[in-house]
């Protein structure tokens, strides 16, 4: 069974933030207190940070090459029965709603199953989830980074069968914006029109 594991950097604020503005680590006002749902514990600065990926063209790649335009991330893997389809497809859906408001967002999602997921793999999955997906993938120790990086969960089940088996892992998708880096996260309750609209907030005080 998927376990949404509570990511340890992540506290979510009960009843939202409402319209004020909250005091990050450093000491400065947030310029995004206004879009986020929840408070970030340590302040956003907590999640995310470089890394060195391989994309579905097999060519190295690194956070600045992938990152050009908002963007929305998911930590998933292609064999996944269920849970990975219907997240993506979700986030899939909020970057079709950006994009008739005249915004342009670009979703990625990172492979936790490099065993697997090989750039052709992801190549096939993107494609048929969005023209615009980016998957990535890489070595077993450059996943394991990248999933640290942003505080994400993944544990591979045990099998008897080494080619089939399933992978427990945190389920949430971020949002990241070029040069400001991780901004916030989205639950998978959250509808496409949710997301939608809390990016938009991002994207107009960025």
């Amino acid at each position: 069974m998927i376990r949404n594991i509570a990511i340890v950097a992540i506290v979510v604020a009960i009843g939202g933030l409402g319209g004020m503005w909250f005091v990050s680590r450093g000491g400065e006002a947030d310029q995004f207190a206004q879009c986020r749902a929840g408070a970030i514990a340590g302040g956003a600065g907590a999640i995310g940070g470089p890394f060195e990926l391989v994309d579905e063209d097999g060519n190295t790649v690194t956070d600045a090459d992938v990152f050009t335009e908002p963007s929305i991330v998911y930590f998933g893997y292609t064999f996944c029965p269920d849970v990975c389809p219907m997240d993506t497809a979700r986030n899939a859906e909020a970057v079709d709603v950006l994009e008739e408001r005249g915004l342009s967002i670009k979703p990625v999602f990172v492979s936790i199953d490099p065993a697997r997921d090989t750039p052709e793999v992801l190549k096939e999955w993107t494609d048929v989830m969005h023209p615009r997906m980016v998957g990535l993938t890489g070595t077993p120790a450059q996943v394991k980074a990248a999933s640290q990086a942003y505080r994400t969960y993944y544990r591979k089940q045990d099998s008897d069968d080494p080619e089939y088996y399933l992978v427990d892992h945190s389920t949430f998708s971020y949002l990241v914006m070029p040069e400001t880096g991780f901004v916030d996260y989205f639950k998978r309750d959250e509808s496409p029109e949710q997301m939608a609209d809390r990016i938009q907030c991002f994207v107009e005080n960025s």
